[in-house]
C-alpha cells in the first residue's frame, strides 16, 4: 500500500488547470485584448502571466500597457467566450473523475465569475457532469479561494466533514483555501503554477496530474 495514501469522504476538485487546460482560452482571450486596444500581443509567457496574477489579486499595470480596467472588461468577456472552443479535458480526466467518484462524493469549486449553469454545461459538454454532487462559482460566494467559504458550502452540501475532505487543485490558492478549511490539500503541476511556488505552499501531495490521483486516495 502506498504509504502516502489518504481516506477521504469528499474531493473538492478545481476546474482550469486541474480537469481542463485552459492555457489556449488565457492565450486567446489576452490576444483578442490586445487586438481590441490595437497593440501588439507580447510572447505567450507574458499572456499566460495574466491570469496567474489575475488568481492572486496582483497587479498587472506593466502587462497591459494601458488602461488596466478596460483590459479586464475585454479580457474576461474574450476568455468566456472562447472557452468552449480552446479548453479541452486533461489527458485521462474523464476516466479519472469515474474512478474517485467510487473513492469519495466529488465537488467541483472554480474561481470563474459565473452561474454555475454555465459550468454544467461545460462539464455536460465534456461527459462529466454526472460526477460532481456540487459545483460552486465565485458568483456562489462572497469570498472565492483562497477563503475557505467555498470548501466550507460544498462540506455542508454534500454532508461531510471537513477532515473528511480533500481539495486539489493546480494553484497556490487552492492548497490555502484548504488550509484555511481544515482539508488536506493535494497540488498539480498541470496549471500556471512551478513545483517551487506550489512546494512553498506545503500541500500534503504534490503530483504531476489529476490522473495520478486515484493512487493515493484509499
Amino acid at each position: 500500500m502506498n504509504p502516502n495514501k489518504m481516506k477521504a469522504k469528499g474531493i473538492f476538485l478545481d476546474l482550469d488547470g486541474t480537469i481542463v487546460d485552459s492555457t489556449g482560452a488565457y492565450i486567446e482571450a489576452a490576444k483578442i485584448t490586445f487586438k481590441a486596444m490595437g497593440k501588439k500581443a507580447p510572447e505567450n509567457k507574458i499572456l499566460l502571466e495574466i491570469p496567474r496574477r489575475i488568481e492572486q489579486c496582483r497587479p498587472i499595470d506593466d502587462l497591459t500597457q494601458e488602461d488596466t480596467k478596460y483590459f479586464m472588461e475585454v479580457y474576461l468577456k474574450a476568455y468566456y467566450s472562447v472557452t468552449e472552443a480552446k479548453t479541452k479535458l486533461m489527458p485521462y480526466a474523464a476516466e479519472t473523475l469515474q474512478n474517485l467518484s467510487r473513492k469519495a462524493k466529488l465537488a467541483l469549486i472554480t474561481m470563474r465569475y459565473c452561474p454555475n449553469q454555465i459550468i454544467y454545461k461545460e462539464l455536460d459538454y465534456f461527459g462529466i457532469s454526472e460526477y460532481f454532487a456540487h459545483v460552486v462559482t465565485a458568483m456562489d460566494t462572497s469570498q472565492p479561494k483562497p477563503s475557505p467559504d467555498a470548501l466550507i458550502q460544498c462540506m455542508k452540501a454534500l454532508d461531510l466533514e471537513m477532515y473528511d475532505c480533500i481539495i486539489a487543485g493546480d494553484s497556490i490558492n487552492d492548497v490555502r483555501a484548504g488550509k484555511a478549511a481544515g482539508a488536506r490539500t493535494v497540488a498539480f503541476l498541470s496549471g500556471l503554477y512551478l513545483k517551487e511556488e506550489l512546494e512553498k505552499e506545503s500541500p500534503d501531495l504534490i503530483l504531476p496530474n489529476i490522473s495520478s490521483l486515484p493512487e493515493f486516495i484509499k
